[in-house]
């Protein structure tokens, strides 16, 4: 069990860093380029709202993609549905890099984007949550937080990676960065694509799933027996908009508004992220001790916090506190919600249902907190910005706080009402 335990987690972590690479270098390309290539020029402020709203609109196609993939995913196995996400990922990805600009074909090139974007989103929807139910029905019962934390390890990765390819290219004269530098990172998801590819191919599908008689209609019986705990994840879920935020709208404002200069503002991503990688397994291990609520709930409050510190901290452009602050809150405090959320949305639901449960229940959230660059660029204060990101944390503090702790529930009863939250374990 350790070795395919093992097995999984590593799968999850990789794949997700291959496949969340392609992801967030569209939002990095849409706060520093993207309004200035597929958008008119005449009024840059309104160009750039326009390209932060092409980055949300992947996140909207994430809950329609949510029912087809965890439909597929409860239905065929966690496997194929892995296998599926990260081909459409990565040539969407790919092809993204190959479209004409503003100039060469007019209104036809942000509609080509935003038609690819969408495909982004799609497969993001299915992306977590099968990597999540793969290595938590992997995973040894007392450690199911540990081993699904690796998805979203893998996730941090990923935007390392799209921060850090972004670096020397965001470093290129204008010209050269808007006619072909800002393709070259889209080009390599072709690497992206053969390797995730070949890893997710390998693995086996889980002994839970193979045991459980798969429902005909998976959703159906989603809604009918977990409806409260599908609204109880969107609510939760709406921490993306830290994610958000800190990756979109934080960088377009610090660059576009405060005047701050793009690479120490990338380089702000990438520690951040360095410092997630440590981060989330150690919160793993703690909630695999003491639960996965009061991990959750104290990220979350952090957060709440520290949005106000970083923010301002760039409208005082002071690069030695947005370095502090914005590594703090992203790197350490935010990455307590990422370490604790995939077992405890997971927990919540059967065996039958958990793929698509996580995947909607995650994806309508996040398609709140995807739009959230752009209810930012529109609400202009960074004040008023910083209080509704703290809104949406002391909503899903609520939805957490609300919900059952699973910790020391067994595998097999997970999900099952009647089933008492405390549960003994194995010896721990």
């Amino acid at each position: 069990m350790t070795g395919k335990s093992r097995k999984a987690a590593v799968a999850a972590w990789i794949g997700s860093a291959l496949e969340y690479y392609d992801f967030f270098i569209y939002g990095t390309a849409a706060a520093l380029v993207f309004g200035k290539v597929f958008f008119p020029s005449s009024d840059p402020a309104a160009s750039t709202l326009l390209a932060l709203a092409t980055f949300g609109v992947g996140y909207l196609a994430r809950p329609v993609g949510a029912f087809f993939l965890g439909h597929l995913g409860d239905k065929f196995g966690r496997k194929k549905v892995l296998v599926l996400t990260v081909l459409l990922m990565g040539s969407s990805t790919f092809l993204v890099g190959c479209l004409p600009t503003y100039r060469q074909v007019g209104v036809l090139a942000p509609v080509l984007l935003v038609a690819l974007r969408l495909m982004q989103g799609l497969s993001a929807a299915g992306e977590q949550a099968g990597a999540n139910s793969m290595s938590l029905e992997h995973a040894p019962e007392n450690r199911r937080a540990y081993y699904t934390s690796f998805t979203l390890a893998g996730t941090q990765a990923g935007q390392i990676l799209a921060t850090a390819v972004f670096l020397p290219v965001a470093a290129m004269p204008a010209a050269q960065l808007q006619s072909w530098g800002w393709r070259l990172p889209f080009w390599l998801s072709a690497i992206v694509v053969v390797a995730a590819f070949v890893i997710r191919r390998k693995l086996d599908e889980t002994p839970v799933f193979e045991r459980e008689a798969a429902a005909k209609l998976p959703v159906v019986l989603l809604f009918r027996d977990h409806w409260r705990d599908v609204i109880r994840v969107v609510v939760a879920s709406t921490i993306a908009a830290v994610s958000t935020l800190f990756t979109v709208y934080a960088l377009s404002f610090a660059v576009n508004d405060a005047g701050l200069a793009k690479t120490p503002m990338l380089w702000v991503g990438v520690l951040a992220n360095v410092m997630a990688l440590a981060a989330i397994p150690l919160w793993a291990k703690l909630a695999d001790w003491i639960g996965r609520r009061p991990v959750f709930i104290g990220g979350s409050l952090g957060c709440a916090v520290l949005i106000f510190g970083y923010l301002g901290a760039i409208s005082a452009k002071s690069y030695l506190w947005v370095f502090v602050v914005g590594i703090v809150m992203f790197g350490i405090v935010y990455s307590a919600t990422n370490a604790s959320w995939p077992s405890f949305y997971g927990e919540m639901f059967t065996a039958k249902v958990r793929l698509s449960g996580t995947a909607v229940g995650t994806q309508i959230g996040f398609a709140i907190a995807g739009f959230t660059p752009t209810i930012a660029s529109a609400i202009g204060s960074w004040t008023g910005v910083a209080a509704f990101t703290a809104g949406l944390c002391l909503l899903n503090v609520i939805a957490v706080a609300t919900g059952r702790e699973t910790y020391r529930t067994p595998t097999a009863e997970l999900g099952l009402r009647t089933t008492p939250a405390k549960a003994p374990l194995s010896a721990r």
